[in-house]
């Protein structure tokens, strides 16, 4: 059977057309702790703020966290938030090539969402949007770029949100062109007619649009089963995939038994683009020429977590801790790039790591809590005696970078020269800088730097009593100093 391994080995040779509706999600974050005084409406104290493609932008995303080729089609408005997800798109670097078609008649649809850090749950969510069908114009513009990138593509996928790009005849121009291709058709769902969607190849709707458009109960799995079956036989799919939350899936395909596929045991924090999740790996599987249930299977364990989870958790078992180790920062720029083109939030913290203790471990442990990729900045041999004196480092450089390297919390280690990883930071850009608490905000150095990123300065309470310099100095006394040691007694 084809595996979810065979699919990240294989997945940069596959080429996703995704088509359907652009937004630009927004996230601001912070702490909730009190009403205010003008209505009885909380007061969020923002911490920090994310931007990211959303919508069918998702999917695209999505695919290129797999490792996959995307080219999206979509469209924005003539406005800042269009320019944003222009700029998004950019920073994906060859993994998701746009097409963005500007509509000055309609807005960038954006979603801002306001967040409790500590409960993390959602307060309020703002929209601009609209949802009425694209004008004659932009549909012909749509179908256009459709046709002109579908003998490049392995797999098409009609990301449907409802805000009007994805209209009767853009669906129909686009499914006929795919299936004069032999490229199969991946569909989510929104029409309120699923005729439209006819001779698409998977149609993944959820459970309670599975019940909407064959009109059926869909409250046990027998009942998704029938209603699936119904949904594949009057629009002539060959299969429907239906996403059911925490229950997992429901796959059928014609001429075989349905199929449950009960979802992973685990908790995930936000559910909401975990159908998308599910819809760009079927897409990248049927690329591959999987069959539909190993494909089901592989979206299954992709939706348990996010892709970029989800490649964290697989590839730095394949890293050996030489691997982990840089002085040469053009070697840098390569694997940030490649973090990034996965859409992997990249976490920094940096040091001498002299000798390691507790300390350092309570600090590595919770940064990489807080980042999806590791780097740890390590202090030159020079840059540490500049630092702390004559006599330190304790171990030179080498050592101490192949301890770090050992930990499973690390990801990479990168040696600077300077006294400060300014410079560092310039070339990495993290979105999470972490330090110990004996630090106070505004003395970490490259703070302003992150926070005018969107990035954010954690601080890390340290484990008391441990510290380089007084281990450094305890080893040193004279003998008749220390304390003696206690030898345990031989009982006989």
């Amino acid at each position: 059977m084809f595996t979810f391994e065979d699919a990240l080995r294989l997945a940069p040779e596959q080429t996703v057309l995704c088509i359907g509706d652009l937004m630009l999600d927004n996230f601001v974050y912070g702490e909730v702790s009190r009403v205010s005084p003008e209505a009885p409406a909380p007061v969020i104290a923002v911490t920090r703020e994310e931007q990211v493609i959303g919508g069918a932008g998702n999917v695209a995303r999505n695919t290129a966290g797999l490792g996959a080729r995307c080219i999206f089609i979509g469209v924005r408005g003539d406005d800042a938030a269009g320019e944003s997800l222009r700029a998004a798109f950019g920073e994906f670097k060859g993994r998701i090539e746009p097409h963005l078609i500007v509509d000055p008649s309609r807005p960038t649809t954006r979603k801002i969402r306001f967040v409790s850090e500590h409960y993390s749950t959602h307060l309020l969510r703002a929209d601009w949007e609209v949802t009425k069908p694209v004008g004659d114009a932009i549909e012909s513009k749509l179908i256009d770029a459709a046709t002109a990138v579908l003998p490049r593509s392995d797999v098409v996928v009609l990301s449907d949100y409802a805000k009007g790009t994805l209209t009767p005849r853009v669906i129909r121009a686009v499914i006929e062109a795919a299936r004069a291709l032999d490229k199969p058709v991946i569909v989510d769902p929104k029409a309120m007619n699923y005729e439209v969607y006819r001779g698409a190849t998977v149609i993944t709707p959820n459970r309670k649009e599975l019940g909407e458009a064959t009109r059926r109960p869909t409250s046990t799995m027998d009942e998704i089963a029938a209603a699936a079956a119904e949904l594949a036989d009057d629009v002539g799919s060959q299969a429907v995939l239906v996403t059911l939350s925490e229950e997992g899936l429901m796959l059928h395909v014609d001429g075989e038994q349905p199929v449950h596929i009960p979802a992973d045991p685990v908790k995930i924090r936000d559910v909401s683009g975990a159908g998308d999740t599910v819809v760009a790996t079927l897409a990248v599987m049927l690329a591959l020429d999987a069959d539909f249930e190993s494909a089901a299977r592989a979206a299954k364990a992709a939706a348990s977590v996010s892709p970029a989870e989800l490649l964290a958790r697989l590839l730095p078992a394949t890293v050996s801790a030489e691997e982990k180790i840089i002085f040469d920062w053009a070697l840098l720029d390569e694997r940030i790039a490649d973090w990034r083109a996965h859409d992997l939030r990249i976490g920094f913290t940096n040091g001498c790591f002299d000798i390691l203790h507790p300390a350092h471990v309570q600090v590595l442990t919770k940064a990489r809590e807080a980042c999806d990729r590791l780097v740890v900045g390590l202090n030159s041999d020079a840059s540490v005696e500049r630092l702390k004196g004559e006599g330190r480092p304790i171990q030179n450089v080498n050592a101490r970078a192949h301890v770090l390297a050992a930990l499973e919390a690390v990801d990479l280690v990168v040696v600077f020269e300077q006294d400060t990883p300014i410079e560092l930071l310039r070339r990495i850009r993290p979105k999470v800088l972490v330090k110990g608490s004996d630090y106070r905000p505004e003395d970490v150095v490259g703070r302003d730097l992150v926070e005018a990123d969107g990035g954010q300065v954690v601080l890390v309470d340290l484990v008391p009593g441990h510290s380089t310099s007084a281990i450094v100095r305890r080893s040193v006394r004279p003998a008749e100093e220390r304390a003696p040691v206690k030898k345990p007694k031989v009982v006989t």
